[in-house]
């Protein structure tokens, strides 16, 4: 069921065709390998093959691949009617992404002669910043076109890499595990798009606004993906050795620990006693019960209060979860000794170790990385918000969203679209 309106006939072919004729050239004129990819920098050494970063680091790509693309991707199919949309558009817009992200994170983090340099490294730090346009994907998911998703991913993409310059660089904060740069950049952003983008009469589509018995079970499989290797997602970018091992097995015991905590409590609050399947989707990744099970609550308040229809409640597992780690990482840097680091202080906090700066001030500098987080993800999402509102880039109508009908060829759903056509010239209709 397409309209004037949503046909993607001309608007995707076009959109797709030009964005990647555009990154195939900036690749051609900017890219090229760094000395571990390099075959004549690489030999140009005496050392042998195995002490490639390729062998440290893929396997740890690997995890974060699977996560992007088939974690976040079924994770997202919850939605009765909206599985082909939820999976194929995380799909686009992640190869998108990556390839964006490849250029302005090499942009802003240091170019060599004119030149980004790609490695193993760069393919994890693009899968990152992906990561947070997909979490923002979640706030708009079922009410956007992939027109307009695209558009997103690339000023996303852009304040993404300008954030993490402004964090990392400029202030020298720390955030191994994404709290602020992920997680709370893409979550915020994502919430202040779908707030500019509010749809009062979505009521319209509120019955397909739900899950059933197969969705659910699907989404439960992002879940257990993302479950299984947000060790590897946490670490991957650490310094090696001691540093990773030990934020990969923290995350490990965390996850675990939260998991059993979720079970418990979704008992103790859901309906009869029973457990409730989008508690343990959520509350098992977002990091523990304080920020999970019982932040679902605060979706209806979002909606009712504040006017964010956020789809995949990404303020309860990425938002509020972010903020908390970053809180928490403010305090441990401000209270950080030689007597807990040792000589591995160098790692963690290289500022204080080097005794350029102190420990309470590295402990103000991440407080001040969140702020500044939430101010550039607020500001940015509310610019893009007022963009995508255009007309221009097909946005389905109140009453056909969450609706896989809208933008795909759906085997075997003849007659649900002929009914959907006849509900959309009822509403035109009426609007004439």
């Amino acid at each position: 069921m397409t309209d004037v309106a949503t046909n993607m006939r001309l608007k995707l072919p076009i959109a797709c065709f030009i964005l990647q004729i555009i990154l195939i050239i900036l690749f051609g004129v900017l890219v090229e390998y760094d000395h571990d990819t390099d075959a004549r920098l690489w030999h140009s050494k005496n050392h042998s093959d195995y002490e490639n970063d390729f062998y440290y680091r893929y396997p740890s790509f690997q995890d974060v691949h699977v996560m992007i693309f088939i974690g976040f991707g079924f994770l997202m199919t919850f939605l009765q009617r909206y599985g082909f949309s939820s999976v194929g558009f995380n799909f686009l817009i992640a190869a998108f992404s990556l390839q964006w992200a490849t250029l302005m994170q090499g942009f802003f983090h240091g170019m060599h002669e004119g030149k980004i340099h790609i490695g193993v490294l760069s393919m994890i730090n693009a899968d990152f910043c992906t990561g947070s346009v997909l979490i923002s994907f979640g706030a708009v998911l079922g009410k956007t076109s992939p027109f307009q998703l695209l558009v997103m991913a690339i000023f996303e993409v852009t304040l993404f890499s300008v954030n993490e310059f402004v964090l990392v660089t400029a202030l020298g904060a720390r955030d191994a595990g994404g709290s602020m740069t992920i997680h709370t950049f893409g979550a915020y952003f994502g919430l202040m798009v779908t707030r500019v983008l509010y749809r009062p009469n979505l009521n319209k589509s509120k019955h397909r606004n739900s899950s059933v018995y197969h969705s659910d079970l699907f989404a439960m499989i992002g879940t257990i993906y993302l479950w299984m290797f947000w060790p590897s997602f946490n670490s991957a970018i650490t310094a090696q050795g001691d540093d990773q091992h030990r934020t990969a097995m923290n995350t490990y015991y965390s996850l675990a620990a939260c998991t059993l905590s979720t079970y418990g409590m979704s008992a103790l609050t859901a309906h009869d006693g029973k457990l409730d399947m989008v508690h343990i989707q959520n509350a098992a990744l977002a990091g523990g019960v304080a920020a999970g099970t019982p932040s679902l609550s605060e979706k209806p308040v979002l909606e009712n209060k504040l006017k964010i229809q956020d789809t995949c409640g990404v303020h309860n597992l990425h938002g509020m979860p972010g903020v908390l780690g970053a809180i928490v990482g403010a305090v441990t840097a401000a209270v950080a000794t030689t007597d807990v680091y040792g000589r591995g202080m160098k790692d963690v906090f290289p500022d204080v170790a080097s005794g350029d700066i102190t420990a309470s001030y590295q402990g103000l500098v991440q407080a001040i990385s969140l702020a500044v987080t939430l101010g550039m993800a607020l500001l940015g999402g509310l610019i893009v918000g007022f963009i995508l509102k255009l007309p221009v880039f097909g946005a389905p109508s109140d009453s056909i969203c969450y609706e896989d009908n809208v933008y795909w060829e759906v085997p075997g759903e003849e007659d649900h679209e002929e009914q959907l056509t006849a509900v959309h010239a009822a509403e035109a209709e009426k609007l004439n």
